[in-house]
């Protein structure tokens, strides 16, 4: 990241604002829903995400999701459920959920700051660009089992492959 994108991008900032500033900096539509929340829109290679951010002054915690556009419908959701554990497994920071009300597929990662804790720079993006990465990553997995009829052990195999070079 280039240091003149933030104002003092040394110091922490009140979670909701240092990641509007993030927000601002990457030129990606943006909206506070309270003091507590702000959505954000952000393109990916696959898809468009919606990033939702969460604080709980009184937990000081901060809660990311990212919501890749991915709907499972009833008669896929036994396969999207073992798809979701065997992704998981490959996770270190956050996890993938399936919200059983709407069937919304999401990736969801917490923060605990403290609660008279600031975010920094530096934890701002490790949070944003860990959600982004991993629903970049894990998109076609979603695609494969949801709409390409592959078990959800091909589809991960499918999606984890290194490729090397360019076409």
């Amino acid at each position: 990241m280039s240091d003149t994108l933030y104002d003092d991008d040394d110091q922490d900032a009140a979670p909701m604002e240092m990641l509007a500033q993030y927000f601002a900096a990457h030129d990606w539509p943006h909206d506070m829903v309270s003091e507590e929340e702000i959505v954000a829109t952000a393109q990916g290679s696959w898809t468009s995400y919606e990033l939702r951010a969460v604080w709980r002054p009184e937990d000081g915690v901060i809660q990311l999701l990212a919501f890749p556009d991915i709907r499972v419908v009833d008669d896929k959701r036994a396969a999207a459920y073992e798809a979701l554990a065997m992704i998981n497994e490959q996770l270190w920071l956050g996890h993938f959920e399936l919200w059983s009300s709407s069937g919304t597929i999401l990736f969801r990662h917490g923060m605990l700051l403290g609660a008279d804790s600031g975010l920094s720079l530096e934890l701002a993006e490790t949070m944003i660009e860990s959600a982004i990465d991993e629903c970049e990553r894990f998109y076609p997995v979603f695609q494969f089992v949801l709409w390409g009829g592959k078990s959800p052990t091909e589809a991960l195999a499918a999606s984890l492959i290194e490729t090397r070079g360019e076409a």
